[in-house]
């Protein structure tokens, strides 16, 4: 599944926001739940929805290309998006480009409930990446211009809480809606929250924007957006077709010829939304480089998790949404701890530690078979993975921070944030590539030791897109069924293990990252020229 923790650099945005006038505490609170309900939406629907994404397959008769779509129809937009959605606020006003993404997101969460068939599905999900691209940076601008320095912090440390709260119970509340109402029902909680947060905001939050010295980069949005979506498309369409099919070819050139251009055009703007500068900086470039490796293993990897436990494990969607929460906990707990760390012993050390054991931990994933136990299977690699990310995320930000000069704080916490999300939009078609060529090929070996009839391997490899969810025919006896169900879960589980291999290459590929390009002392801040800044 996508990134299911706050994404680095988050909390920074709001640290780094320019000094405002004292809130009365009453007015504060209500900012504070009002951003905090908002943000859990847009947190809660990138985590929520790969628990229902067995129950897509089965009721929308869906293949694992079109969740796939699912998920990176709502990534492409947010991180296309995320860095020009704070300028939008800055400019226009951000309580205004604030309520109107979370109007958006609730009228696109709508429709994603009441969609009848896949393609709207993707289409509403699409939008819901919009909207979340304006509220989510602009819940973020309003708390650091609510509070004063001294109070700052204490708001930082609650929204952050409430978030790690929500993130936690939100696919566990999504894993029994899907199994005692529906999966609709986990796009329609959105609404009520919505519209608390709507009369909240208009009765308590008040308006300020920064239109003077905010310029929005809509050109630069727009290529990002291109580039990104005709890479992912290409490699999405290329687990169906082939990389040599002439369609992938072109959007594939066509979406690497675009970034370059987007790149070439935001190294010439006098504003871009990704400023080119901030990466003379060998920390800021290396830690950035380390960010989209760690992170495009965790959303890569833990997008198949839960077809896994569900479909291959045969878990109840409750469950299933339950197993990442040792995860969650172990990152809240330890988040503080892990804060200190660099202060204690650089960096470098937590940074390439951090990483390693990430790497065990998605090592430990290669263990379970079919019918796994969850204690003794899954447990202890989401535990490992959990300690892994918790020593490594707090240093990452405090890092990414120090290397730039403060005045630019704010700006490289939303490139971090939003490479963070680039990674995990690419590694999810990626390693969905991956993931379906291993299952074919294993599917294919293993039906053919079965002895079945030449119609119904057919039938079964006509169907394999679908991944786990393949509906083994009805009229064969249970006996050659369960063969094929066997042989289903077991190329599955093969192909799970490919794709935790790669995770466990891009975790180990960050922590040496980490060791040839972070210092063994804390990063001093950029002195890049000001003319430059």
């Amino acid at each position: 599944m996508p990134v299911v923790l706050q994404e680095p650099c988050d909390e920074n945005v709001i640290r780094s926001g320019p000094a405002a006038a004292t809130c009365s505490k009453t007015r504060g609170r209500w900012v504070l739940a009002a951003t905090i309900l908002a943000s859990s939406m847009a947190f809660i629907d990138s985590t929520v929805v790969n628990v229902a994404l067995p129950a897509l397959q089965t009721n929308l008769n869906a293949t694992a290309t079109d969740v796939q779509w699912v998920i990176e129809s709502y990534a492409l937009l947010l991180s296309a998006l995320l860095l020009v959605g704070g300028s939008l606020g800055d400019h226009y006003g951000r309580r205004r480009v604030f309520l109107l993404g979370v109007v958006i997101f609730a009228v696109a969460s709508g429709l994603c409930g009441f969609a009848g068939n896949i393609r709207q599905l993707i289409a509403a999900r699409a939008i819901q990446g919009f909207g979340a691209a304006l509220l989510v940076p602009g819940s973020l601008a309003i708390i650091s211009n609510s509070f004063s320095e001294q109070e700052r912090g204490r708001a930082i440390g609650l929204w952050s809480g409430f978030s790690a709260i929500t993130t936690g119970v939100g696919p566990v509340l999504g894993g029994w809606l899907i199994e005692h109402v529906s999966w609709r029902a986990v796009f329609f909680i959105n609404l009520p929250l919505a519209l608390v947060v709507i009369l909240i905001s208009l009765r308590h939050v008040a308006e300020n924007s920064d239109r003077e010295t905010s310029r929005v980069d809509w050109f630069g949005a727009i290529l990002a957006a291109l580039g990104l979506g005709a890479l992912v498309y290409g490699l999405i369409e290329s687990s169906q077709v082939g990389l040599k099919d002439r369609s992938v070819i072109i959007a594939l050139a066509a979406g690497v010829i675009v970034l370059i251009l987007f790149l070439f055009v935001e190294s010439r703007l006098s504003s871009p939304m990704l400023p080119l500068t901030l990466f003379r900086s060998r920390t800021f470039a290396g830690t950035n480089l380390l960010t989209f490796l760690l992170y495009a293993a965790l959303g890569g990897t833990l997008f198949f998790l839960p077809l896994n436990l569900i479909q291959v494990q045969h878990y109840p969607p409750t469950a299933a949404g339950a197993v990442l929460l040792p995860f969650i906990l172990i990152m809240s707990f330890l988040s503080r701890w892990a804060g200190g760390l660099v202060a204690r012993y650089g960096p470098k050390l937590p940074l390439v530690v951090g990483p390693v054991i990430t790497t065990v931990g998605y090592l430990l994933f290669l263990l379970p078979g079919v019918g796994g136990n969850y204690w003794t299977d899954f447990f202890p690699p989401v535990v490992v993975l959990g300690l892994g990310m918790a020593i490594t995320v707090a240093p990452l930000t405090t890092t990414v921070m120090s290397s730039i000069a403060q005045n630019r704080a704010g700006t490289a916490s939303g490139v971090n944030n939003a490479v963070a999300r680039t990674a995990s939009l690419i590694a999810i078609a990626v390693l969905g590539v991956v993931m379906l060529h291993v299952f074919k090929t294993h599917l294919d070996h293993r039906l053919g030791n079965a002895n079945l009839p030449a119609s119904v391997v057919q039938s079964l490899q006509t169907q394999s897109i679908k991944l786990a969810a393949i509906d083994v025919p009805q009229n064969l006896n249970a006996e050659t069924r369960q063969v094929i169900r066997r042989a289903i879960d077991e190329s599955f589980v093969s192909g799970f293990r490919w794709v935790m291999v790669i995770g466990a290459a891009l975790a180990a590929a960050s922590a040496v990252t980490a060791l040839f390009w972070i210092g063994r002392t804390s990063a001093a801040r950029s002195l890049l020229d000001p003319a430059d800044r």
